[in-house]
């Protein structure tokens, strides 16, 4: 039964589900933040609703999450503190960072979890994911060049978003593997262990309280709240199919479905919102970039295809 949970149904679903998600959030986001900038407050009010709704799920019997444990919320705190800090300067950065330049820089991501794998312990991956994650890097570095409006501090907020997103995706499949946590608990944890440091922060940064009574006054349009209760739901959704797309596959695998999403994100970023010049070396960057996504993906299907006859037949020898 344990090697059909993990069984290539469950990994694709996982990661496609993740892959929709992520694309329709950018979206939303950008569209909510071009209503109402206050991002940090934004952020709370998204964690507060995931909070209760597990909760509320969990005392009406629609989910098995366990009860908080002091133990498991010390051990997951980084995860959390990683996971605020990565949404927090991702959702400032759009701000000034259009969306297909935002998601080029994030697609920076699968680099950097790949050296941070490399120097935790993890062990070196196969040449071909090595090569193909470079590839990926490549185009997104050729694609960057092609853009012709240029917002130091936007770059430099979604740059930070990357170092600790990366952080973040490893501290959850580490911690989803050592304590056998479901998608949903810690989801639960997240959301609770972040809500202390959202707090101080929109209080130290002057967000609260003018933040949360212009909220309030916008919600009295019904275009603006729709916006909004999509774009908490979404926060759920999306956070949840990421971290079983972590937990299922791995942190390299979610990074990559969130580059592949990110192409058919920026495309839609040029036909949908347009203000960004489309240049030759956009498309090349963008072709360069898939075929980089493609390739892992063909090296982690052979991978994982070698290893399943040697796990059966470890469990024949240890049968005998």
């Amino acid at each position: 039964m344990e090697i059909m949970d993990s069984s290539p149904y469950l990994s694709l679903i996982a990661a496609f589900s993740y892959g929709i998600a992520s694309m329709a959030m950018v979206f939303i986001n950008k569209a909510v933040i071009m209503q109402y900038a206050h991002s940090m407050t934004l952020l709370t009010v998204q964690q507060i609703a995931t909070a209760l709704l597990i909760h509320l799920g969990r005392v009406m019997g629609y989910t098995k999450a366990k009860e908080l444990n002091a133990e498991t919320a010390k051990r997951l705190f980084p995860v959390s503190l990683f996971y605020n800090a990565n949404v927090g300067f991702a959702l400032a950065s759009l701000k000034g960072v259009n969306i297909p330049m935002y998601i080029a820089i994030k697609r920076l991501t699968p680099l950097a979890v790949l050296v941070a794998g490399f120097f935790t312990g993890k062990g070196r991956p196969t040449t071909q994911v090595t090569l193909s994650v470079l590839l990926i890097a490549a185009g997104v570095l050729i694609a960057a060049l092609g853009d012709f409006s240029f917002d130091l501090f936007g770059y430099s907020l979604a740059f930070i978003s990357v170092f600790f997103q990366t952080m973040y995706l490893v501290l959850v499949e580490k911690s989803g593997a050592e304590d056998g946590l479901s998608s949903i608990e810690i989801m639960f944890y997240n959301s609770f262990l972040s809500l202390p440091f959202l707090l101080f922060l929109i209080i130290a940064t002057g967000e609260f309280p003018n933040s949360l009574s212009l909220l309030f006054a916008k919600s009295s349009s019904i275009s603006f709240l729709a916006i909004l209760i999509l774009s908490l739901v979404m926060g759920i959704i999306l956070n949840y199919t990421m971290f079983l797309c972590t937990i299922v596959n791995s942190a390299l695998t979610t990074t990559i479905v969130g580059v592949l999403k990110g192409v058919g994100s920026t495309t839609l970023g040029f036909v949908l919102l347009g203000g960004v010049e489309v240049h030759a070396l956009n498309v090349t960057g963008l072709v360069i970039n898939t075929a980089g996504g493609v390739w892992y993906s063909l090296a982690k299907y052979q991978q994982k295809k070698s290893k399943l006859p040697k796990i059966m037949s470890d469990i024949d020898s240890h049968r005998k």
